[in-house]
Formats: C-alpha cells, structure tokens, sequence
C-alpha cells in the first residue's frame, strides 16, 4: 500500500465539507474524549462545515436531538463506568439516514458496536471513512481484571482502525507506537487549550475558604475520574508526603467515577468533588497551587493543559501532553514514566520551595497561553479533506 503523505495546504481544505461524527460521549458528559471532540465540532461548524453527531441515548436524555447530537435510541450500560452508555448496533439505522443525507466522510471517534456499525454502513455506501483514537482499551483491560483479553482487544483496534483511510491520534509517540503495532495511515492531530476560560483570574479566595485554605496555604489538585486506570492512589500517596514537610497543606480531587466513594471514606480528610459545570472546574484549577498528575494511561492528557494554563504547574510522568508541553524545572516536574517514587520526590520537593513553585507557575501559563484550538481545527480539516480524496486502505 503506498504512503499517504501529510496534508499541508491540501486543495480540499478550503471546501464546505458534509461530515458525520460518530461517537458513544459527547457533551455534556465530562470527559476528555467528550470535550475535545465538542471543541473540534464546533470549530468545524464555526468555518460552516455541516457536522452531524450520531451518539446512543444516555440516561436522562429527552427528544431526538441533544446539545448538537442525533440520539440514537439503542444502548447499553457499560460496566463499571457510571453516567455512560453503549451504542448497538445499528448498521441498518444508519444506512438509510446517509442514504437520504449522505456525508463526504464518516469519522467514527469511538470503536464500539455503534462505530462498528458505522464502518460497515459507510463501507456498504462507499462513503469515506477515518477514525479517532482516543481512549487506550488494550491497556484499561488489566485494571478490569481482563487484562487477557489484552491482545484481543489490540488485534481488534487494530483491525477497525486499518478499515479507515485515516487514524487521528494526539501526539507524535502515540502515532509511532500504533505504527510500529501494525495500525496504518495514523495521522497526528493535537490538542488545544481554552486560555480564556482556563486562567489565573478564575483564583478565589471564598472558593480556597471553603477548603480551609488561607492566602498562603498549599493547595494540591487533581480533576480527574475517579476509575482504577487513572492511577489516583499514587496522587494521594504524594500528598501525604508533601504533607510531612507542609503539614497545613490541602488536596482537592474533583471527577466522578466508580472509585469515587471507596477513595473518599478511606480519605476523610481530602476533599473529594463530583463532576462540575466548566467554570466551577476552571475556578478549582486556578484556586489550587500545584496539580498531582499520577495517570499513566492517558492517550493526551487535556487536564495538564487546563492546570498549566490556570497557572498551575504539574507534577507528572513524561508522556503524552506532560512530554510535549512541560519542561522539568521550568513549567512543571516531569518524572521518568512508572517511577511512583520519583512522582512523590517532584511533588514534596515542589510543595517545599513556593518560591520556584510561583516561577513555574508563570511559566506553565506562558506556555499554555499559546496552544490554541484554532490551530487544531485548521489541521483537522486539511485532515478530512485528505482522508475524502485518498484511495481506500487495502483490508
């Protein structure tokens, strides 16, 4: 199969495309995979792209359209993953409603059963299809204790994926990693970061009262969900020993999840908060002082982008968004990737000198003031707009 090369001022990209986004999240769930492709949407409608978002119902849901979505009426819960529900399959749906309103391309986000029924929906129309990678599944099977299913969760990622013109993923190690694992056509596609809504002026001192923090009280964050992948134990784990050295310190966890209620009684003394509206997240990041980043299973990692940009620098493992963004030292602490003791060692020794603390934290928002998400959708156009014209990939 010949190489498909990178779009750059691809003659399609100044064309008013017909797309169809296909996803199992989409807002207002919180999460990373929900808001990234609720930015990415919007920018495209916004340069006047038709975008059509096909999603399952979730609990709750009323009419036929939600926040910019179709609903569709079959789904599943999924284990252990609260407040979120499946696609089924719906192949038959789907071919009839692209036969009357047919899109230039599928993107299909999510590689569920409803995904699944919209790569063979597409491929039966002979209408384009690409493909987002967005969540790790292969590595999330051994913190559900299935993790012998592990490469046959690959071995099916990697089939879906290579039945697509195009696989986008967020950094340049992830598309190496599938690369190597036998994905082809992956394409890098970036993330951006709200710096308006994310920002140092959203600090409130009635918001740190509320913790017991006073003016000069160490506050440690961490807004993540609160689920087994996500590592948070090795969070708490640090906070008890910068606490050793910073005994007035406070720690906020803000996210839902499984894991949620078990962490909370076994840590009466941090304060756990559910989900929250995006401005109320937005004044907890800029209202803490350092953000404990423990997960290593991210396949970006938004929430780095969100603290740095709030002027909140990170202490993190050197992957994903943390590599890409954050130099140690200078706008955050990176640590060697699965060494919990050095994550513990950044995080007492940032908590004890507030001084380089304060100068990393300006350098965390100097630096995040300038990814935009404007520069993201410009490449994901000149993406699509490839993806349309380019032959299909060899099964």
């Amino acid at each position: 199969m010949k190489s498909h090369a990178e779009p750059n001022g691809h003659p399609g990209a100044d064309r008013r495309l017909s797309l169809a986004l296909v996803t199992e999240t989409w807002r207002p769930e919180v999460n990373g995979v929900a808001m990234t492709l609720g930015r990415l949407v919007d920018g495209l409608r916004a340069r006047h792209h038709q975008v059509e978002v096909v999603r399952p119902r979730q609990d709750g849901d009323a009419g036929g359209d939600l926040h910019g979505a179709h609903l569709l009426r079959a789904s599943l819960p999924i284990p252990r993953y609260t407040g979120l529900r499946l696609g089924l399959p719906s192949s038959h749906v789907l071919r009839a409603r692209w036969r009357t309103k047919r899109p230039d391309l599928v993107h299909v986000a999510t590689e569920g059963p409803l995904g699944l029924s919209a790569l063979r929906a597409a491929h039966s129309l002979g209408i384009p299809v690409s493909s987002g990678f967005h969540t790790n599944f292969h590595d999330y099977s051994g913190h559900y204790g299935i993790g012998v299913l592990r490469s046959t969760v690959e071995g099916y990622l990697r089939w879906f994926h290579n039945r697509t013109r195009c696989t986008l993923v967020p950094t340049e190690v992830q598309r190496n990693a599938l690369a190597r694992a036998g994905f082809r056509g992956v394409r890098t596609l970036g993330r951006g970061v709200d710096a308006e809504l994310f920002h140092p002026r959203c600090r409130s001192a009635v918001l740190r009262a509320q913790w017991g923090a006073g003016e000069d009280t160490l506050v440690a964050v961490l807004v993540s969900r609160s689920a087994p992948e996500k590592n948070i134990p090795l969070a708490i784990r640090a906070f008890r020993a910068l606490r050793a050295v910073v005994p007035d310190a406070v720690m906020v966890i803000a996210g839902d999840g499984p894991e949620r209620a078990r962490l909370a009684a076994a840590n009466p003394d941090i304060y756990f908060i559910g989900n929250l509206p995006r401005p109320e997240i937005a004044a907890i990041y800029a209202s803490a002082d350092l953000f404990l980043f423990p997960s290593m299973s991210e396949t970006f990692g938004n929430v780095v982008l969100e603290a740095m940009a709030s002027g909140v620098p990170a202490v993190a493992f050197a992957y994903a968004a943390p590599e890409m963004y954050m130099r140690d030292g200078v706008n955050g602490r990176l640590v060697p990737f699965g060494d919990a003791d050095a994550f513990i060692a950044a995080s007492v020794e940032a908590a004890r000198n507030r001084g380089h603390l304060r100068a990393m934290a300006a350098a965390a928002r100097a630096t995040a003031a300038t990814v935009s998400w404007d520069a993201i959708v410009n490449r994901l156009e000149s993406l699509f707009a490839s993806a349309i014209t380019i032959r299909e990939p060899q099964p």
